[in-house]
């Protein structure tokens, strides 16, 4: 079952919402588009107002800068993350049967999550795994974050940290622990497929699943 989401992006990202237009869904689907072939460094305004047979006027009357395109993308991303992990969570009782559905919605095993059809969800997660860390790993990102800008992420991590409270009442670092399994499920995915010396994937195949793995023996061995 695919179904269409909206959610509610923070409005410092954008100068004009552009889920409230064509041409604004169209930047943002042909973005992904883009920022999944060539990489964010390569990426630009130009190039994507070529794509959309548009101009780069039309683009900036929506975002001023790439960065806050990604961040928008990126936040999108977290909110409808949140989403699925609600509602495929919902209907589980035993909390660390919730904790292993997360972490294959989260490393998107088996498609578990790709069934939505406003944006390439595939796509939109390989840019997750190869750009998200440059949305924060900036040196103004104290003051971006007073803006409440990392909002989304900070609310699937919120979400994860309640499920690991529910699987084991007294472990102590619930949040860290989200915010770890979900940085360490782009990271090793990222290792596994471009610096598999940095993982123990020999086979260098399969990353999803050596993914997977490698976050339950870990979540597991620490909550049971």
């Amino acid at each position: 079952m695919n179904f269409q989401l909206k959610f509610k992006v923070n409005d410092k990202l954008y100068l004009k919402d552009p889920e409230k237009s064509e041409i604004g869904k169209s930047i943002i689907k042909n973005a992904i588009e883009l920022i999944f072939d060539m990489g964010f460094e390569h990426f630009t305004f130009k190039k994507l107002a070529v794509k959309i047979n548009s101009t780069e006027a039309t683009i900036y009357r929506y975002f001023s800068s790439k960065y806050k395109l990604l961040t928008y993308i990126l936040n999108w991303y977290w909110s409808y993350l949140e989403f699925i992990s609600e509602l495929k969570t919902s209907e589980i009782k035993k909390p660390l049967e919730k904790l292993e559905k997360i972490l294959e919605i989260i490393t998107h095993h088996n498609n578990s999550c790709d069934e939505v059809d406003d944006y390439d969800i595939s796509k939109l997660h390989s840019i997750v795994i190869s750009e998200s860390s440059k949305s924060y790993l900036v040196k103004e990102v104290d003051e971006i974050s007073k803006e409440m800008i990392f909002n989304p992420l900070e609310s699937l991590c919120k979400c994860i940290s309640n499920i690991i409270i529910q699987a084991k009442p007294d472990f102590p670092y619930p949040l860290s622990m989200a915010s770890t399994l979900l940085e360490t499920a782009h990271d090793q995915h990222f290792f596994s497929e471009h610096l598999p010396n940095l993982t123990d994937n020999h086979q260098n195949a399969e990353h999803t699943n050596y993914v997977l793995g490698y976050l339950k023996h870990i979540t597991f061995n620490l909550i049971k």
